[in-house]
């Protein structure tokens, strides 16, 4: 029987799978503010997403952002390619020099723990359930999850919210 001593208290409690279907324990990022995103190669916000997720990496890996990217096949199966293809995709035609992760479920009684755990700590609008591809979250130094973006928000316009916690951390 878990225990409420056995509750994820951030972010850093989880251990996920990369692309190539090794753990990886988000403990790592401790000190890091994180933008964790459910991606896809076929959505109509693919372009712009990871355009712009490339440009805040870029400017901002170094004073401590870590964008973590969640492949998901859930929304109008936009991800349906192998985690080698998706990790091509992203890497080639949108340079993403961040971690791109192993194909998850959001939703849905098999979710990822980590998204179960996002989506309890900051609901959406109408509700828990992530509605299609580029919901981000933004998490703190400390794993805390501190804001939560809809699909059609631009990486760039969170910009603002980032840099406040780079300056913190």
């Amino acid at each position: 029987m878990a225990t409420a001593s056995d509750k994820p208290k951030s972010v850093h409690d989880f251990t996920v799978k990369d692309a190539k279907g090794n753990d990886v324990n988000l403990s790592q990022y401790k000190g890091k503010v994180l933008l964790i995103v459910n991606v896809a190669s076929q959505c109509g916000l693919t372009n712009s997403n990871y355009t712009e997720l490339a440009k805040l990496y870029e400017k901002y890996k170094d004073q401590g952002l870590e964008i973590l990217a969640f492949p998901c096949n859930q929304f109008g199966s936009q991800e349906p390619g192998t985690n080698e293809e998706i990790v091509e995709f992203a890497c080639t035609k949108f340079k993403a020099e961040y971690p791109i992760f192993d194909k998850v479920k959001v939703n849905g009684s098999d979710a990822n723990p980590l998204y179960k755990y996002l989506k309890s700590s900051k609901g959406g609008i109408f509700g828990d359930g992530i509605k299609w591809n580029f919901t981000k979250f933004l998490v703190d130094e400390n794993g805390n999850v501190v804001d939560r973006y809809a699909p059609t928000t631009s990486p760039l316009s969170i910009e603002k919210d980032i840099k406040k916690l780079l300056e913190k951390a």
